[in-house]
């Protein structure tokens, strides 16, 4: 998996009239979940701030990284965990980061490839992408880019689900029966199989 360093700095107030300020400043609030927990047994949580131009290339891309986290100069290990937009501007509003222990698994969306030319396709059908992202639970350095698929023997009105799929050291968490991709008959693949009976 690539990595992306992205700066911050530490936020010393987290109320509402700060976290609005910010925002004017175009500056995103943000939140790193540690991955250990305190004597009380909660979640350490490190408030900062990032420049909204930070994050373009972590944000609007279809790979997953790996987050080098530089917080004034405090560099840690993070997956981007949750994402807000504005619902009208579709600014970023707020990101959720957790840190990665190297010894324990996360839980992440991969993006799925597919692969080859299908029976379906060859014989008129339309090979129809319905999950476009997995969720895998791994050590964070087993995770690949994407998850591959390869459609080859894939025919006509058939799907490949979740529960067909397997790689090594990674554990899906996508329902069982969830259909990832089919072959769907299109007029013209009907009108052959007609054709074909008669």
């Amino acid at each position: 998996m690539k990595s992306i360093e992205v700066k911050g700095s530490l936020r010393t107030e987290t109320g509402k009239k700060a976290t609005n300020a910010l925002r004017k400043n175009d500056e995103v609030p943000c939140v790193l979940y540690g991955a250990k927990k305190d004597e009380n047994g909660n979640t350490a949580t490190t408030h900062f701030a990032v420049p909204n131009g930070n994050l373009r290339k972590l944000v609007y891309t279809p790979h997953i990284y790996v987050v080098d986290l530089n917080i004034d100069g405090n560099v840690k290990n993070a997956i981007m965990k949750e994402i807000q937009f504005h619902p009208v501007t579709d600014k970023i509003l707020h990101i959720d980061f957790y840190e990665i222990d190297e010894n324990n698994p996360i839980v992440m969306e991969v993006p799925v490839q597919l692969e080859g030319l299908a029976e379906g396709v060859k014989a008129g059908g339309k090979l129809a992408l319905q999950i476009r992202k997995l969720k895998v639970k791994a050590l964070y350095n087993v995770i690949p880019e994407r998850l591959v698929i390869n459609v080859t023997n894939l025919g006509l009105g058939k799907s490949i689900k979740v529960g067909d799929l397997s790689y090594e050291g990674l554990e899906l968490m996508n329902a069982k029966d969830a259909v990832v991709c089919s072959v769907k008959l299109t007029r013209a693949a009907r009108g052959a199989q007609a054709n074909a009976a008669k």
